[in-house]
């Protein structure tokens, strides 16, 4: 039995040969301090973002798509592992996505942390190719395929051609960007001291990226940055897209440049095709409208985005068989 697994800045996804994704759940562990004791992790640590005492601590330890806490990770992906896989037998195979442009000793430490279950090999493969392939695309022909994913930690363009990828870029900026960006903005335009965890609430309930002909709005919670007394604002999806429009300008001179480093005749499938969005930042309305009015070329938002990933990984499974 092999297994996949997408390491992502804010979710751990798990997919396991002949069963499909079996976990989805936050990549945040929570520990305590004196003991370095993991208490909880996934979806259950994420509820502490916040809310410890300073006996515990809760955390995202991966940051852009890269392995900032390596012992934490570890800890985390042997528990989540466990949930899901019931093996007698614990020495699968693995296949994993990573970014592109991330170093050695990068790839090293996401190797280690998966090895750390006891597995017999680990297959690293970059997300933009997995994703391709999660989101139905051909990447074995001739012909020329683009597609971005736009993640929490990093949004990354990639051009595929005959299974290989012709140009590839990644940025780190993403969905955490925006999230930072909506905090420094609530507490300089409203002296509202509010968490990411608010932020991204705010994000996934009115976030968009074009404008709508019926306002609709979102009360925000948090701590009025003067008195320290609890105070909530009620803000608009106008005034949320002002605040992720930075970060989806930055996404957009990225896709612009792979565009513009792609050989001709690769450039003429990606106009007839158009682009592919994955990532769970494709979700936002209007992204993909805001990119193909702003290149002026087709973009296609891919069925369930945020699995393109995961579900590349596991169709990988069936290429590294034959290894």
């Amino acid at each position: 039995m092999e297994i996949a697994i997408d390491l992502g800045t804010s979710r751990t996804r798990l997919f396991i040969d002949k069963k499909g994704k079996v976990l989805d759940e936050a990549s945040v562990a929570a520990y305590n301090v004196a003991e370095n004791k993991i208490i909880a992790v996934g979806d259950e640590a994420y509820t502490m973002l916040g809310k410890t005492p300073d006996s515990i601590s809760a955390e995202f330890p991966i940051k852009d798509s890269v392995i900032d806490q390596s012992l934490l990770v570890e800890d985390m992906l042997n528990i989540l592992i466990k949930q899901v896989y019931t093996g007698k037998i614990i020495m699968p195979r693995v296949v994993a996505q990573i970014p592109g442009d991330i170093t050695e000793v990068e790839k090293r430490a996401v190797v280690n942390a998966i090895s750390s279950f006891g597995v017999r090999r680990v297959y690293l493969i970059e997300n933009t190719k997995v994703a391709a392939m999660g989101a139905g695309a051909d990447i074995m022909s001739a012909h020329g395929t683009m597609v971005v994913n736009l993640g929490a930690g990093t949004c990354s363009a990639g051009v595929l051609s005959l299974g290989g990828i012709a140009v590839s870029k990644t940025i780190k900026t993403g969905g955490n960007k925006m999230d930072d960006d909506f905090v420094k903005y609530m507490r300089r335009e409203h002296g509202l001291v509010i968490g990411n965890p608010m932020a991204e609430k705010c994000k996934r309930t009115i976030g968009r990226l074009i404008p709508i002909e019926k306002e609709v709005g979102f009360r925000v919670k948090g701590r009025d940055a003067l008195s320290g007394l609890p105070r909530f604002v009620d803000v608009t999806a106008t005034e949320v897209m002002k605040v992720l429009s930075d970060t989806a300008v930055e996404i957009i001179t990225l896709i612009k440049d792979v565009i513009e480093e792609t050989p001709p005749e690769l450039v003429g499938d990606i106009y007839t095709d158009g682009i592919i969005l994955t990532g769970g930042l494709a979700k936002i309305e209007g992204f993909d409208k805001l990119i193909a009015e702003t290149l002026e070329i087709k973009v296609n938002t891919a069925d369930a985005p945020e699995d393109c990933v995961i579900l590349g990984c596991g169709k990988a499974i069936d290429y590294i068989a034959e290894v």
